[in-house]
């Protein structure tokens, strides 16, 4: 069961090969991301057959889960998502086996047409933001104490209806890295650096989740693992999973690879920005050496992710970095600060 059911074809010469199913929701966004994953497999991999499958369920909400907890609905191989979507800990038998490179991590502020040329700085007091991120809303109420934040839901497409064509909003807030995606680069007004706004765990960064004992599979999506990006979000990860956080509290990060220097600036937010613990740690990674795992261990995994043809001290090493980082914060009140903020959520 571990493997799947497996889709086979026979060509004209009568070899039988492999169906490589993908399975993608409906929404633009999330079409798009996964046509560009297929198309990179199949650039590395011209001879393999590959299947998109839509996925239409009450909601849409199949797949905004990892496909872990929807295993017995899905017939397919991978799953892409936004890795940021991705639990820090997957159920036993799945795993995230490629990490791509990152699209720029940060937060964008796209201005309702009249306010052009504004900044958050600028906007008139009392301007209405839109945003459904308590990460975001606790670090711009305490960064512009001016504006007011209320929520926005919906996908990008449906927010940005909202946004144009009405007046309840003065601008929103959305991560760069889908609008790009989008093709929509010209509606961002300013993107905010991260003494504005930190990003949340795993922004901008697609995931392909496999199930983990496909070595098949696994062995095939691991050559998209980008190592830079695969070392700063296995840092990240494990950050969040030590504070125990999730998307109902205000946690949020930046991290940087320089010079085989690992930085993570890790914080925890009050729902109003009024209280927060903010520190930075580094740790030294191999000095880019290109050492090599024997082969793909599904045993071997990092805060859900299989990454066997990166070097395994540097995944230690961003592992530790990250719970290191969240052990600091805890020891100065972190976990009494989420503790709060997700009580007063839930209240909401």
């Amino acid at each position: 069961m571990d493997q799947g059911p497996y889709k086979t074809i026979r060509d004209v010469s009568g070899k039988v090969s492999r169906v490589i199913r993908i399975g993608t929701r409906k929404s633009q966004l999330a079409r798009i991301q996964t046509d560009s994953i297929a198309a990179k497999l199949k650039e590395l991999y011209p001879e393999v057959t590959l299947e998109i499958i839509g996925m239409t369920t009450t909601g849409d909400k199949i797949l905004d889960t990892a496909l872990s907890k929807v295993s017995p609905l899905l017939i397919v191989d991978l799953v892409v998502h936004s890795l940021k979507d991705l639990p820090t800990s997957l159920p036993p038998g799945f795993t995230i086996g490629a990490i791509l490179k990152r699209e720029n991590p940060h937060d964008a502020v796209v201005l309702h047409p009249q306010n052009a040329g504004q900044t958050l700085a600028t906007l008139p007091q009392n301007s209405v933001i839109g945003t459904s991120s308590l990460r975001r809303a606790a670090q711009l109420k305490k960064r512009f104490p001016h504006l007011d934040f209320k929520d926005i839901r919906g996908n990008l497409n449906t927010r940005l209806k909202k946004l144009d064509d009405k007046e309840d909003y003065s601008a929103i807030i959305l991560a760069a890295a889908g609008l790009k995606r989008m093709g929509w680069d010209a509606r961002i007004s300013q993107i905010l650096e991260p003494e504005d706004c930190m990003y949340a765990v795993g922004q901008g960064a697609l995931a392909v989740e496999v199930r983990a004992r496909d070595t098949e599979i696994l062995e095939m999506v691991s050559v998209l693992h980008h190592k830079d990006t695969v070392l700063r979000c296995i840092a990240e990860r494990a950050f969040l999973r030590t504070l125990e956080g999730g998307c109902s509290v205000p946690v949020a990060v930046h991290s940087e690879l320089k010079d085989s220097q690992l930085y993570l600036t890790g914080a925890v937010y009050s729902l109003d920005g009024s209280d927060s613990l903010k520190e930075t740690m580094q740790a030294t990674l191999s000095a880019g050496a290109e050492r090599v795992e024997e082969r793909v261990d599904e045993q071997v995994q990092r805060v859900g992710v299989t990454a066997a043809k990166i070097w395994g001290p540097d995944q230690d090493s961003a592992e530790r970095l990250g719970s290191g980082l969240a052990e600091l914060l805890i020891s100065r009140g972190a976990r009494e600060i989420l503790a709060v903020a997700r009580q007063l959520n839930d209240a909401r």
